[in-house]
């Protein structure tokens, strides 16, 4: 069992960066591939980025990379969004889960944070 809390979020312009957080309970965090996915008003949940249990893999949707980092420490057991140059578009709810294995799919994960709100003003 793992459990997931999101901290981080806020209000941020255009251009500005904001740094999400997830700590994780659980024994088995470190043996889990960590994903964030993100749902705007209206519309579905979509994937994010993901990092593999070890850190050597990482996934990032095309909006997104270059701009956002994804890391974990397992020690801490944490797992954080760097997102830098954002856009009012990355204005949405951002939910941090884990999976058994890599996914950029949301039924790939088992485990999921209530989410934090990131909203980017223009």
């Amino acid at each position: 069992q793992v459990q997931l809390v999101e901290s981080g979020g806020g209000l941020v312009q255009a251009g500005g960066s904001l740094r999400l957080s997830c700590a994780a309970s659980g024994r088995t965090f470190s043996s889990y591939a960590m994903g964030w996915f993100r749902q705007a008003p209206g519309k579905e949940r979509e994937f994010v980025t993901a990092i593999s249990w070890d850190s050597n893999i990482t996934y990032y949707s095309g909006s997104v990379k270059g701009r956002f980092t994804i890391s974990r420490d397992n020690a801490k057991n944490t797992v954080a969004l760097q997102m830098n140059s954002l856009k009012p578009e990355d204005t949405a709810v951002y939910y941090c889960a884990g999976a058994p294995w890599m996914g950029r799919n949301s039924d790939d994960y088992h485990y999921w944070g209530q989410g934090t709100q990131v909203t980017v003003s223009s």
